[in-house]
């Protein structure tokens, strides 16, 4: 009691100190989802130039297996600094991440051709994606915990949903970045070169959000749990929640980059034109979803996070093979199918996943505990997943697309099943 009450005359502070940090955690969002997006966005473009030889499949293929390489070293990223945020500091952890991040896109946009030094131009390529990989490994674990403890008591969904908005905010970012990039220099311009701005662009970016970051504050919880006096936790004391953070996280990310990443290839593979307008068409149902992912997050203050998540959930595996369908056979839009994929089923998971996941685990083994998982799934099912479908696309499989992300959302519910919290 007496501490409920020693607590109240700072909680204005708190709640100040919340919003501060809540920039701090966004802002490696905003970088992350920019720096991911353009490169898979920009890679039909790109692929010619980086990758030899004579089929243009071939080469788009093999861009999207270096978009995938960096999901691959994700989990690997996520338990070394993951370990250094449990040990260190969640800032410090975020900082490191970011000045990463940030120097990866500078030396991508650099780059020389494989015209110019051969096959060292993709294997060059696809270390810098690594590299970057390990670094964003750490990133959404710290930010998942940086939030939950330093938003305001009775606000952790709300700030969980408008912290990764900031990945939201990357993606229309991006596609307003490519769509004027094609606007200004046309396809062919963007194929000889126009593409590096895209990560120029995403490195400004990064240097912005190092500098935020910077001058945030540590969590006082981390520094409350780091003072204690006691044994550690041991991270696979808690392997039933991890192993439901996995499952939980598979249909997610898969809805994510479906949404976000593939669906203007996938307009393209199934008949839409491929040009300035199906960018810009993704940028209102991203607006949209922005706006959802707020809502999502105070109707999981009110009602559950878990319940707003299995809502999400069920939508995804009812909703995808439908909307999709009406894209391919003309009768919606790119951009309608897009609002309803995101703020439907994408929105309502993602918007409470961090604080869900990261709030079941001690703060000694937070990072550590919620991001291993979350980043084995995010790298077997999400960053796997553009070149998983142009594979199928060109096994003559382009319809079993929908029902594959369809099925990782039955997954996804299952595992709830599998979290059990305090």
């Amino acid at each position: 009691m007496d501490g409920a009450l020693a607590a109240r005359p700072g909680r204005a502070a708190v709640s100040a100190a919340g919003r501060r940090e809540l920039v701090a955690g966004a802002v490696g969002g905003i970088v992350e989802s920019f720096d991911w997006t353009i490169y898979a966005v920009l890679a039909p473009f790109f692929a010619s130039q980086m990758f030899a030889g004579d089929d243009g499949l071939t080469k788009l293929l093999a861009a999207y297996a270096g978009f995938a390489v960096g999901f691959v070293v994700r989990p690997l990223g996520s338990y070394l600094l993951g370990r250094v945020a449990d040990v260190r500091g969640r800032r410090f952890a975020l900082v490191v991440s970011m000045g990463t991040i940030c120097l990866g896109s500078l030396l991508i946009a650099a780059l020389p051709t494989a015209a110019t030094i051969g096959v060292a131009a993709p294997v060059l390529l696809v270390l810098l994606r690594a590299l970057q990989g390990v670094a964003m490994g750490g990133e959404n674990p710290s930010v998942a915990a940086y939030i939950t403890e330093t938003a305001p008591p009775g606000r952790r969904f709300l700030y969980s949903g408008l912290s990764y908005c900031g990945a939201f905010v990357g993606n229309v970012l991006c596609f307003a970045v490519v769509g004027a990039l094609l606007l200004v220099m046309g396809e062919q311009g963007v194929v000889d070169g126009g593409w590096r701005i895209g990560f120029v662009v995403a490195a400004v970016f990064g240097i912005l959000a190092f500098w935020v970051r910077s001058g945030a504050a540590e969590s006082g919880e981390f520094e409350a749990g780091r003072r204690a006096a006691g044994p550690r936790p041991k991270v696979l004391a808690h392997a039933r929640n991890m192993l439901a953070v996995f499952l939980m996280t598979t249909g997610t990310t898969v809805g994510v980059y479906f949404g976000t990443v593939y669906l203007p290839e996938y307009a393209a593979q199934v008949g839409v034109v491929h040009s300035v307008a199906t960018n810009l068409e993704m940028i209102p149902g991203l607006l949209a979803l922005i706006a959802a992912m707020a809502v999502s997050g105070l109707l999981a203050d009110r009602f559950g996070g878990m319940r707003v998540f299995r809502v999400g959930a069920l939508l995804l595996a009812a909703g995808t093979v439908p909307l999709m369908t009406a894209l391919a056979q003309g009768w919606l839009p790119v951009w309608a199918v897009a609002t309803g994929y995101l703020v439907l089923g994408v929105a309502p998971t993602t918007a409470v996943a961090n604080v869900l996941y990261s709030e079941v685990f001690p703060v000694e083994v937070r990072v550590v505990a919620m991001g291993v998982p979350f980043t084995l799934a995010v790298a077997l099912f999400g960053g796997t997943f553009p070149l998983l479908a142009g594979s199928l696309a060109a096994l003559g499989g382009l319809t079993a697309v929908p029902w594959v992300a369809a099925a990782t959302a039955v997954v996804t519910l299952l595992g709830t099943l599998l979290f059990k919290r305090g």
